[in-house]
């Protein structure tokens, strides 16, 4: 069985119109937002959220000034109800999970509220390698004004102050 010229033909065709379609997909995808090695998901109940950083300095520690910046913006894009939120009831159970390029520097995570000291509750104690904090009841970590403030921090735990990353959620109270 031999071929012909034109089955040749149409095969070298199909490979030539197939490669470049491969290399115009790449090209096209390599010009597309890149997911963010930075990212934290928020889970509450059964629904989640994931976020880029609040503040960011592209990998360097933020300075003490941009630090405060952070602070400041926050305070104001909660006021304003600009940050991620979800609704959450102290039955839900609440959990912080970050993309390994978090994991592997360190985080650590906390409430404004609940049963911790300080007025503050732990969810995550400089947790180094893990991706997640694991779930604890809403109840906890709530705090009384209905409004709940959930600080993550990218840093080394052998460097604590030199703070890499924040990202800031609110949860609503539901319960009546």
């Amino acid at each position: 069985m031999s071929l012909n010229t034109r089955v040749i033909a149409a095969l070298g065709a199909v490979v030539v119109i197939g490669a470049g379609t491969v290399v115009g997909s790449i090209a096209y995808a390599s010009d597309q937002d890149k997911p963010s090695d930075h990212r934290v998901t928020l889970t509450v109940g059964t629904s989640s959220m994931e976020e880029d950083p609040f503040c960011f300095n592209d990998g360097k520690p933020l300075t003490d000034q941009q630090q405060e910046e952070c602070q400041e913006k926050a305070g104001k894009a909660l006021d304003e109800g600009k940050l991620p939120k979800s609704d959450v009831v102290s039955s839900d159970g609440i959990g912080l999970g970050v993309t390994p390029d978090v994991a592997d520097r360190g985080w650590w995570a906390n409430s404004n509220g609940g049963q911790g000291q300080g007025g503050r509750f732990v969810l995550a104690s400089a947790a180094k390698g893990s991706t997640y904090s694991g779930t604890v009841q809403a109840s906890k970590a709530l705090n009384s004004s209905g409004k709940t403030l959930i600080t993550v921090v990218e840093s080394d735990p052998k460097q604590p102050d030199a703070i890499y990353g924040v990202w800031y959620f609110q949860l609503n109270t539901q319960d009546n």
